[in-house]
């Protein structure tokens, strides 16, 4: 559990990041995902779920 709740504060605090230091793009960037099909949308975020999976078993297991 102290795992995920410290996964979850250090991506409140990269997307924290983000919004502060490039709000234009931000919202450039939401503007474009609006006009994407879901069918891209949804295969986007499996890919992303996906590769923070792999990510997170090759840490845990080799690092």
């Amino acid at each position: 559990m102290n795992d995920f709740l410290t996964a979850l504060a250090l991506v409140l605090v990269i997307e924290g990041m983000v919004y502060a230091i490039m709000p234009k793009t931000v919202k450039l960037m939401i503007e474009k995902a609006i006009a994407f099909p879901h069918e891209k949308l949804r295969l986007f975020g499996v890919l992303m779920a996906t590769v923070g999976v792999v990510l997170i078993w090759i840490i845990r297991r080799w690092i």
